[in-house]
């Protein structure tokens, strides 16, 4: 690993944290409150949830940011972190879904917009970020 995918990788993890704790801290709070609020624990487990950003964005950076440095284009981080979100948004929220007795829909379609977005955003910002420290 070079300096500039060291530095993408600090940035992709720190944008995601930024954008999800903004999310989930002050943007939905009321959402996921009056939608699974009977769901939730009082408090997060914080080793849990560290243990899924890490892993999350290990992801990211190997099937999104990875393959943008690659081929030397922003898009494809854009695109294929846009496409993982999707899909491990989906895998959480759809098995919900299949599991648990009154998952709401809108709870599906809002988690999968979010993942989406999210994902592919920091992805891109990740890769964009590390493109100016590659050595040329």
């Amino acid at each position: 690993m070079t300096k500039a995918h060291l530095i993408a990788f600090a940035v992709l993890a720190l944008s995601f944290l930024a954008m999800d704790a903004l999310w989930l801290g002050i943007i939905s709070t009321g959402f996921y409150q009056q939608a699974i609020g009977h769901l939730l624990a009082p408090k997060p487990d914080f080793v849990a949830a560290a243990a899924f950003y890490l892993i999350y964005l290990a992801g990211t950076f190997y099937f999104a940011v990875w393959p943008a440095f690659r081929d030397g284009k922003i898009r494809t981080a854009l695109i294929s972190g846009a496409f993982f979100g999707f899909v491990a948004y989906a895998t959480y929220d759809l098995t919900n879904a299949a599991t648990l007795k009154d998952w709401p829909l809108s709870m599906t379609i809002i988690d999968l917009i979010w993942g989406t977005v999210l994902t592919g955003t920091c992805a891109g910002i990740s890769a964009w970020t590390g493109f100016k420290f590659r050595s040329r």
